[in-house]
């Protein structure tokens, strides 16, 4: 049982009580893998209209990046990139980067939170949007790396037919990538 701390404002907390906190936190960090995955389970009940599930449809995108020959970081970003569809798919990008920025590098969460405009590219022009719209972002060190992204493994992982990889292939990926200290991959890729 985890002792509950007595202050009501943070500037009374003592020494000791947040030495406790700290330990508390180590723990609830270790849990969270598993969270992460339950969260990405989750997704697999999101009614979205299209061909897969964005479950299945993400399983695909890592799949795709996986047999690409990605390191496994881009295989994760791939795994998790629309695992904020169901509780926020109008921002699911900046959700899914909040998520793992603590675990990969800046360009991969860049990658993450603006993968919908760049995916964008594809349909806009379908729903009276500008198709281009990602050129704003043209001279950013993440943008070709997220255009490829979005071009090579994720606007052609709609297909049921597809011989996608289970979860429980990725699962271990996910534990050594989440499983890092947290912000020492700050890097650029």
């Amino acid at each position: 049982m985890v002792r509950k701390m007595t202050f009501t404002r943070l500037s009374d907390g003592t020494r000791e009580e947040y030495q406790q906190l700290a330990a508390v936190e180590h723990q609830v960090h270790g849990r969270m893998v598993n969270d992460v995955l339950e969260v990405f389970r989750s997704i697999a009940s999101s009614e979205n209209g299209y061909a897969l599930d964005p479950y299945r449809h993400s399983l695909q995108t890592a799949t795709r990046a996986f047999r690409d020959g990605a390191d496994e970081e881009a295989v994760v970003v791939a795994l998790l990139h629309d695992m904020g569809d169901r509780i926020s798919p109008d921002n699911h990008g900046e959700v899914a980067a909040g998520v793992l920025r603590p675990f990969v590098s800046e360009n991969h969460c860049w990658l993450l939170q603006h993968h919908p405009i760049f995916q964008g590219y594809f349909y806009y022009h379908h729903v009276g949007k500008d198709r281009n719209a990602r050129e704003k972002f043209r001279g950013h060190p993440a943008f070709q790396m997220t255009a490829d992204f979005c071009e090579r493994w994720d606007s052609v992982s709609f297909d049921p037919a597809y011989d996608t990889m289970p979860i429980e292939e990725f699962e271990p990926i996910v534990r050594r990538i989440l499983s890092r200290e947290p912000f020492a991959n700050r890097r650029a890729a």
